[in-house]
């Protein structure tokens, strides 16, 4: 079994959200969230067919026993509700490193600050907590508006894969990969707070 470098559970609490541990109890209504078809349609695997949904985060629960992925669920605090998912994969304790991804979020807090605070809160852990020195993320080469959302935090831009995966249509994705080193991250958290408070004081005006 591969070493155990996150000890669970951890819960990493921001200003609007908070990443607790994906359980089995939170599948009915994380579920709920994810079957909206708009939210997996640049994504490889679609998570609104229910089939498809429990057997992947059942195994994500099984990855995280073997030190392989580590899932949260995405709660927003002032309503309790579920509103998303993210998870730490392709861990490698031995070269300190990981990637963040499966991050989706329901359409009612795109363009809010849910998505940079579970950036930020996931980030910090990666390089503050873990020491890591490299977190990757990655995404399909259309889809643009992830990839300039990964470039304004800080993501730098390494290459695309071709033909990487295979979806479940039966057609192949090509991944654009991205990483923010550990000497790269003090300008990357600066960026992201930033853009935070300016979400922030947009909503008060």
């Amino acid at each position: 079994m591969k070493e155990q470098w996150i000890s669970h559970p951890i819960i990493l609490e921001g200003t609007t959200i908070e990443l607790i541990p994906l359980e089995k109890e939170h599948f009915e209504e994380l579920y709920a969230a994810a079957a909206d078809k708009d939210l997996w349609t640049l994504i490889p695997t679609n998570a609104s067919d229910k089939t498809i949904f429990y057997q992947n985060y059942e195994f994500s629960l099984s990855e995280r026993e073997n030190g392989n992925q580590y899932p949260f669920v995405i709660r927003h605090k002032e309503t309790q509700q579920l509103i998303g998912s993210t998870r730490f994969f392709e861990i490698y304790p031995s070269d300190k490193k990981l990637e963040i991804g499966w991050t989706w979020i329901t359409k009612d807090f795109w363009g809010t600050t849910v998505n940079l605070e579970c950036k930020l809160l996931l980030l910090t852990f990666c390089f503050e907590i873990l020491k890591t020195n490299r977190v990757q993320l990655k995404t399909k080469d259309n889809n643009f508006r992830s990839r300039k959302a990964i470039e304004k935090i800080g993501g730098v831009f390494e290459g695309i894969l071709r033909k990487d995966k295979i979806q479940n249509d039966g057609s192949t994705r090509n991944a654009v990969y991205y990483s923010i080193l550990d000497d790269e991250w003090k300008a990357a958290k600066q960026k992201i707070e930033a853009q935070i408070r300016e979400k922030e004081t947009s909503v008060k005006l």
